[in-house]
């Protein structure tokens, strides 16, 4: 594997390992008020916070996932950047389209190089 592709997997790994500190640890914070357009106050609502947390915890694994595939099992890579591409894809047409390439971006372009190169 080239060190390109590593280091771009390392940094869609990383971008959701800072999603998931986020959401789950920083839930109320004004940096992920900014982040996902809510108001502090609207983070601080139990359902809201809760339905946070569980979402952190799906975007950390994805991150632990890419990492192992780095390190165990490469073949498991290109499946989970493509599972990060759809699940963006879903998000720009159901909420804002710049999700596509704020969360899919990098994983696009990773994406793209395990096809291509």
């Amino acid at each position: 594997m080239s060190i390109i592709k590593m280091i771009l997997v390392i940094l869609v790994a990383l971008e959701f390992f800072y999603i998931m500190y986020l959401e789950t640890l920083a839930t109320q914070s004004a940096k992920t008020a900014q982040v996902f357009g809510m108001t502090q106050e609207k983070l601080g609502e139990k359902e809201i916070a809760t339905l946070f947390k569980n979402q952190g915890i799906y975007n950390g694994l994805i991150g632990l996932g890419l990492f192992y595939g780095l390190v165990f099992n490469a073949a498991i890579i290109l499946p989970i950047l493509i599972y990060i591409i759809l699940v963006a894809a879903y998000g720009a047409y159901s909420s804002n389209p710049k999700i596509l390439l704020t969360q899919g971006g990098l994983a696009i372009l990773a994406a793209i190089l395990y096809l291509f190169w």
